[in-house]
């Protein structure tokens, strides 16, 4: 008997396979899946998603090197900023200095 699956089915088939440490081929014997289908599913989905990637934070790492500061140099004179300034101040500062 043949079984309609939507995209969202197909979407969880799909990452579960990809989860598993099993071959397309030996997924698809096991959960007793159509490798065509499967394929046909797969390139569906690939069609109809967007740039969009998700991404999966797997381990969390803080700096250990402390940030540089922004340092200037206009002739003789330096100017040394911290690496937190804003873009907006930054580029303010620089079209007053450019003057």
């Amino acid at each position: 008997m043949r079984k309609t699956r939507s995209l969202e089915q197909w979407r969880s088939i799909i990452e579960e396979q990809q989860a598993s440490d099993l071959t397309i081929t030996d997924y698809c014997h096991q959960n007793a899946l159509s490798k065509t289908t499967f394929y046909a599913a797969r390139s569906k989905l690939n069609a109809s998603s967007s740039s969009f990637v998700q991404a999966k934070v797997t381990k969390h790492v803080d700096p250990t090197e402390p940030q540089q500061p922004i340092i200037l140099t206009i002739s003789k004179v330096k100017v040394s900023l911290p690496h937190t300034m804003p873009a907006t101040y930054l580029s303010q500062l620089l079209r007053e200095l450019a003057l």
